[in-house]
């Protein structure tokens, strides 16, 4: 009986014990309720480009808020403050670390073979986000998950068309320049390429090329350098958000206003993305005329590919994400493109 009531109170201590250490677990940790342990989390290392427009803040929160431990993930961030180097290095990091999966955000599209093949000789999957990679095999990464950027410039480049046809307008009386993104970017290359092909379908006489990099600085020394070369432009075509925000600042120091009446000497802006609150101000006063949407919550997107590979199950190789238009001007509510209706509405 001794031995038994020994081995009772033996038991007891020990349940005692585990009860008091599982009182100690802090509200928000991954406890016993969650099923979630510290071995059975994902491990996630995310390469972002990094923070050079609000588009990209955003889409770094997406990634941050989707991949938590509440969720079932560890997320090892990474910004590359705009350099390649960076990330081949972040990649080379995240490898060495047996990470499950691999997140990139590409700064340019070309470069990244020889990093990519480590990646897969690991066998960790590689998903591509916003921009694209070029490289010589396909099966370097998993899949790849975006916008459609050529798209999205003969979206806007259809609205131009479009409002400038109703008030008038003729193409050959449109003077337009294109202030061009990161240059060897998906983005860039897309909106410009989109940019490219609507703008000699419709006989517009594009003045200019010049380089924005995707952020207001580079917008408005873009913007001073057409002004002091041209002075007959009457749409100013901005590959983002940042960059129009910079040419409406020079345009309005110059005296210029900003619209979409080009015939009594306003000066057209349009732009892309949506997320900026300053441009989405600017949209409703007319000064920006048309948004082309670019949507940057990719975190869901991208766990719902790591899921299916969980699961077992082969996701589709590239996954475009549905984009309109914005406008506060509603005389064209919407583009006809390929057969397919795109909604232009007042505001995300």
């Amino acid at each position: 009986m001794r031995s038994l009531d020994h081995k009772l109170i033996h038991g007891f201590i020990i349940v005692s014990l585990c009860c008091l250490l599982a009182g100690c677990i802090p509200a928000g940790d991954t406890g016993a309720d969650s099923g979630i342990t510290g071995e059975e989390l994902i491990t996630v290392g995310f390469s972002q480009l990094g923070a050079e427009s609000d588009w990209r803040s955003a889409n770094t929160e997406s990634m941050k808020s989707v991949f938590t431990k509440e969720n079932g993930y560890e997320l090892i961030f990474d910004d590359a403050q705009q350099k390649q180097t960076n990330q081949i290095t972040a990649i080379r990091s995240f490898i060495q670390r047996d990470v499950d999966y691999i997140v990139l955000a590409p700064v340019t599209e070309k470069g990244w073979d020889t990093v990519l093949s480590e990646a897969k000789e690991a066998d960790i999957p590689v998903i591509i986000v916003d921009r694209q990679v070029d490289v010589s095999d396909e099966s370097l990464f998993t899949c790849w998950v975006g916008s459609d950027f050529e798209l999205e410039g003969k979206m806007v480049c259809m609205w131009i068309s479009k409002f400038l046809g109703r008030k008038g307008i003729k193409g050959e009386d449109v003077h337009i320049v294109d202030i061009q993104g990161t240059l060897g970017s998906t983005a860039q290359l897309g909106r410009t390429k989109g940019f490219d092909h609507m703008a000699k379908l419709y006989g517009w006489d594009v003045v200019a090329y010049e380089q924005g990099d995707f952020t207001r600085s580079k917008g408005k020394e873009a913007m001073f350098k057409i002004l002091r070369n041209y002075e007959d432009v009457n749409v100013v075509y901005c590959e983002n958000d940042n960059e129009a925000l910079g040419v409406i600042d020079v345009l309005e120091a110059s005296g210029r206003k900003c619209g979409g009446d080009i015939a009594n000497g306003e000066i057209m802006v349009v732009s892309f993305d949506g997320i900026n609150k300053q441009a989405l101000s600017h949209l409703m006063t007319g000064e920006i005329s048309c948004i082309g949407e670019c949507n940057p919550m990719h975190g869901p997107r991208v766990e719902s590919v790591i899921r299916k590979l969980e699961a077992g199950e082969e996701p589709y190789k590239y996954q475009y994400v549905s984009e309109g238009l914005f406008s506060a001007d509603m005389s064209v509510t919407s583009v006809m493109l390929g057969g397919k209706e795109y909604k232009v509405t007042r505001k995300p």
